[in-house]
């Protein structure tokens, strides 16, 4: 069976301030109109982190716009979101999640070959400035080689 997901929105910042450790794809407890902005990439992740709240992880700042055409019924854009993972990908995030320096942090948004919601969480490590220096300095180096 072939697994086509379709990127919906990358967190490109992510990337670039965190040194990424180890991703997983998680589920999202979604509301209808949430869904349905999503679909239209009406999404930012800045200042989005996920945390543990008891043994669940959730979602924090990840800004879904509301839906244009909602009726009377419509979402807060900034509530917070329910990661839908098994007990075993929750132990193992906890765990490393409890070591000073790492987070968890969301990186992208996709759909699974059923056209489910998915979000793509990663642990995550800061970089320091000069790490940043050198990913800037790799990133001009491959544009250059694409262009000769």
């Amino acid at each position: 069976m072939k697994t086509s997901s379709k990127l919906i929105l990358k967190n490109k910042k992510a990337y670039f301030n965190y040194e990424i450790l180890e991703t997983e794809l998680a589920g999202i407890k979604l509301l209808g109109t949430e869904v349905k902005s999503i679909r239209q990439t009406k999404v930012s992740f800045t200042d989005s982190y996920c945390l543990f709240i008891g043994d669940e992880l959730w979602v924090r700042n990840l800004h879904i716009s509301e839906y244009e055409q909602h009726g009377y019924v419509s979402h807060d854009p900034k509530r917070d979101k329910k990661l839908l993972l098994t007990k075993t990908q929750l132990l193992k995030f906890k765990k490393q999640f409890e070591i000073s320096g790492i987070t968890i942090v969301p990186l992208a948004i996709q759909t699974n070959e059923k056209n489910i919601i998915k979000i793509n969480i990663g642990l995550a490590k800061g970089k320091k400035m000069y790490d940043k220096r050198e990913s800037i300095k790799k990133k001009d180096i491959e544009r250059e080689m694409k262009k000769s």
